[in-house]
């Protein structure tokens, strides 16, 4: 007798990353998706280095993403759900990180 999975995933669950659709099987994680569509990179270093899936396990924090407008999320631990907006991640240098960085000097009186 072989052993037979009886709960096996059924479908796919579609969410989108910039606009563009992805998808994997039911529980796989959002860096998986993205992975298997193609995206290889979805955050960008101080310098301008392309970041995505490094370690695969969270710890490395080179997988952020942002997911239905919360950001610092790392994809490789988080499942895709159905309808997910995953965006890039916002790091150093974004406009909003101008306005949080002229906030702290303003409080350091510089």
């Amino acid at each position: 007798m072989s052993a037979q999975p009886t709960d096996r995933p059924q479908g796919e669950v579609r969410a989108t990353f910039e606009g563009e659709p992805i998808s994997c099987s039911p529980g796989a994680s959002v860096a998986a998706a993205l992975i298997a569509t193609g995206k290889r990179g979805w955050r960008e270093t101080r310098s301008g280095g392309s970041r995505g899936l490094f370690c695969g396990i969270g710890v490395c924090f080179d997988c952020l993403v942002e997911i239905d407008g919360e950001s610092g999320q790392r994809s490789c631990m988080i499942p895709l759900q159905e309808g997910m907006d995953v965006r890039k991640a916002q790091g150093p240098g974004a406009a909003d990180d101008t306005a949080r960085s002229d906030a702290r000097d303003e409080e350091a009186g510089a």
